[in-house]
């Protein structure tokens, strides 16, 4: 009897082949033809020492690539309102899926972007007090801080089928407060900043900046009648007074030209202080720190919200008391709300803030300005739109998820990048902690080195195959700082008594002087509180922090830290010319793009765009300046060296400029050698612009220096590199404080300071003081568990 053959397996579907994101000659940036297969629906982790060239791969190529590509999915109407994003220099990418990205970029400093507007739990709880809050005052945008209250009256005509009705009155119930206009803070002005009354306006009176009487401005006063513009501001009457400064905008003729004159004060308010203060031109930024202060709204206490909006109550709690709770117990008051009309909201709610808890930022409250988040909570408050999100076969991309965050919440992190992954996404992450890289399906190490040194594939495998490679990072993956068996005498102590500041319990601590002190705790328990509400900068304090840096996007490496000054200096002596032709600000830019090398195009409400300019290709100067050479290289080309190889040339030979030489030594000692002059500061990390503004503090006299997380965003093996520099500093007299998660900084520190023992207000307090040593010993706090974990103890 014949056997039946055995049931063939079916045949792979072919749309199941497609299963590797494949980038074929990569050369964006300092990559060199990178080759390099990522497997789809996995965690893969790029590794690399700093400026290895793993932002250039992820975010500059794939990242880049698939956004421009969604991009050619809109009309062609809709095309020709947005510029022609550049294709990245690669030859062949395949497997492309539609990428997100989940940056550390901070949000908006408007104040009225708040954590809650950035997520979707203000508007859900807005609805839910709509429904519920008593009394019951309108609809949900009655309870925005952002919608003003409106009525209009006159004829309004509405069309229902046949039928017309007209409408005498128009109103809309807004939450926002009218004093303050929704930003909780009003503003003062004080006016002796804006005018000296010893002098008239044709005097020369008005310091506001732009406000000369040789332009516009000075036509209209002494066109519009209202006041005598040779006549001394102090002899003005009370009318010309008001006049000046506080008159409504009114039509007037000034040599046959319809224009409107307007009091000073409404006019800088629109045009200066409606203006978020870090977009403003710096010398209109000093003017306005100068002229006006801010204080807390008095009408609206701070809430932002309208009197109705703060009187309509659920079970004795508005919404600008939901807003200002600490968000888990925001989550636990949601739970308790048994409504079954609004189950559904509720639950949409509650789930919405159980995220902010379960990434470990329950300790925040909905009503925080988001401009006030640092660059880690930031990337974690993007996190929670995609959390629950039902997209799947999509690939997130992560810049240092880990940046901010304790060893302990580093676990949670963890889960939450393989929730992800299991939903059936490719999870693209750049990072650094041998914790993240652990968990990896796949590893890409780029290297070996940094800048020009680097820009190639290393490793390509599995975190064991990585461990036996042999590169840096495979070396260094399994790094155990040990505890130091001596530690330094402190020469002094910094009292610190009653501190209140955010969540603290009116802490007591004294921190050691002339040591290398830690502070240290879980993300939130109230480290940056107390380190930087309680010690001012001022007087020998050097306080370093990972803020962005006050300039404009001309602004690079060479400008801030002065290193351009004798660039310039040496270029002209070298070529008997003027050395403003040498600054692209100034006389040698490039007219096309006045020396920004790329030309913005703002699009409104979408993201702006950069493209190179075509004139000079990029390189911001004039042709006829680049004719101009010292030691061989002309300015564009100085400006494009790294730190490490514009060391060596200003070092020695024709091109021997000592002022010059001692900045880059500096730039080099905080591990930033591999930054190019001219890198616009707003492409730099929150870690580098920290080690930026180091190296241009490195340079005063101040006697301690505080330190803000200074290992976010530095490889394993740069680690090393900042203790040696930490104690560099703390040899030479200084007194170093540093707020760090790192292990390898706690285990080398003289003194550690814990601060916990949970975030919000399940911290605030003191938990431990005393050297690493006792601390591993005592494994009284999480932080105590897990440093002795990391050394092995």
């Amino acid at each position: 009897m014949a056997r039946s053959a055995a049931p063939q397996a079916p045949a792979p579907h072919a749309a199941d082949s497609h299963d590797v994101l494949r980038v074929h000659g990569a050369r964006e940036n300092n990559l060199k033809d990178v080759t390099v297969e990522i497997p789809k629906r996995r965690l893969t982790v790029f590794t690399g020492v700093s400026g290895s060239g793993k932002s250039s791969l992820v975010f500059d190529t794939i990242a880049a690539e698939s956004q421009r590509l969604i991009n050619e999915t809109y009309s062609a109407f809709v095309q020709g309102f947005m510029p022609t994003l550049a294709r990245p220099e690669v030859d062949v990418l395949e497997g492309l899926t539609t990428a997100i990205i989940v940056d550390q970029q901070r949000m908006g400093a408007d104040p009225r972007s708040t954590v809650g507007t950035a997520t979707d739990a203000n508007a859900l709880l807005r609805i839910l007090f709509s429904r519920l809050g008593q009394p019951h005052i309108g609809p949900p945008s009655a309870y925005a801080f952002n919608v003003p209250s409106v009525r209009a009256s006159g004829a309004i005509t509405v069309e229902r089928g046949a039928r017309k009705t007209e409408k005498a009155t128009f109103t809309r119930t807004g939450g926002m407060c009218p004093r303050c206009e929704g930003r909780g803070t009003v503003s003062d002005i004080d006016l002796t900043q804006l005018y000296d009354d010893s002098k008239s306006l044709n005097e020369g009176a008005l310091t506001i900046p732009g406000y000369s009487m040789d332009g516009w401005y000075g036509r209209i006063f002494k066109g519009c009648g209202f006041f005598d513009p040779d006549k001394p501001i102090r002899r003005y009457t009370k009318k010309e007074l008001h006049d000046l400064l506080h008159k409504e905008p009114t039509k007037i003729k000034v040599d046959g030209v319809n224009l409107t004159y307007e009091g000073l004060i409404p006019k800088i308010q629109k045009s200066m202080l409606a203006k978020d203060i870090d977009a403003l031109q710096p010398h209109v930024r000093a003017f306005v720190e100068r002229a006006t202060t801010f204080t807390t709204c008095p009408e609206c206490e701070g809430t932002r919200l309208a009197e109705g909006a703060r009187s309509s109550k659920i079970g004795g709690i508005s919404i600008a008391d939901a807003c200002a709770m600490q968000i888990s117990d925001l989550a636990d008051w949601v739970r308790g709300l048994d409504e079954p009309s609004v189950a559904p909201l509720l639950e949409k709610l509650g789930h919405s803030l159980d995220s902010f808890v379960e990434i470990g930022l329950g300790y925040l409250s909905l009503d925080r300005s988001a401009g006030t988040l640092s660059g880690g909570e930031a990337q974690r408050v993007k996190m929670i739109r995609h959390l629950g999100s039902p997209l799947t076969d999509t690939t997130y991309v992560f810049d240092e998820p880990t940046a901010g965050l304790h060893p302990h919440d580093i676990q949670r992190m963890n889960g939450l990048l393989l929730r992800l992954r299991d939903k059936g996404n490719t999870v693209l992450v750049v990072e650094h902690k041998p914790e993240v890289i652990a968990i990896a399906d796949h590893v890409v190490d780029l290297g070996p080195g940094a800048g020009t040194a680097g820009g190639t594939v290393c490793f390509e495998g599995t975190v064991e195959g990585l461990r036996a490679s042999g590169t840096v990072t495979g070396r260094h993956v399994d790094d155990r700082a040990s505890l130091k068996k001596t530690v330094r005498k402190p020469t002094g102590t910094l009292e610190i008594r009653g501190a209140t500041a955010n969540n603290l319990q009116g802490v007591d601590v004294d921190i050691p002087l002339g040591v290398l002190a830690v502070v240290t705790g879980v993300a939130g328990s109230g480290k940056s509180s107390l380190v930087h509400g309680s010690i001012p900068p001022g007087a020998g304090v050097v306080s370093v922090d990972q803020s962005a840096i006050r300039g404009s996007r001309r602004s690079n490496p060479a400008t801030y830290t002065g290193l351009l000054d004798p660039i310039r200096k040496a270029f002209a002596k070298a070529n008997g010319v003027k050395p403003a032709l040498f600054s692209a600000n100034s006389e040698g830019a490039c007219p096309t793009c006045n020396g920004a090398g790329v030309v913005y195009t703002d699009l409104a409400m979408m993201a702006g765009v950069a493209t190179t300019c075509e004139d000079c290709e990029g390189r911001r100067f004039q042709a006829a300046v680049l004719e101009y050479r010292l030691g061989g290289r002309n300015i564009s080309e100085v400006l494009a060296m790294p730190v490490t190889e514009a060391e060596a040339f200003f070092g020695a030979g024709e091109a021997h400029t000592p002022a010059a030489h001692r900045i880059l030594g500096r730039l080099a000692d905080v591990g930033l050698g591999y930054l190019s002059l001219g890198q616009p500061l707003t492409t730099l990390s929150g870690g580098e612009r920290q080690r930026l503004k180091l190296a241009t503090h490195m340079a005063e006299k101040g006697g301690v220096y505080v330190l803000d997380e200074p290992t976010t965003g530095l490889h394993l093996a740069d680690v090393e590199q900042l203790l040696g520099l930490l104690d560099r500093l703390v040899d030479s007299g200084k007194s170093v404080i540093v707020i760090e998660h790192h292990q390898a900084v706690m285990a080398h520190a003289d003194w550690i300071i814990d601060l916990g023992p949970g975030a919000g207000h399940d911290g605030g307090r003191i938990v431990f003081e005393g050297t690493p040593v006792d601390l591993v010993a005592a494994r009284s706090t999480l932080t105590g568990e897990h440093l002795a974990a990391y050394v092995g103890a």
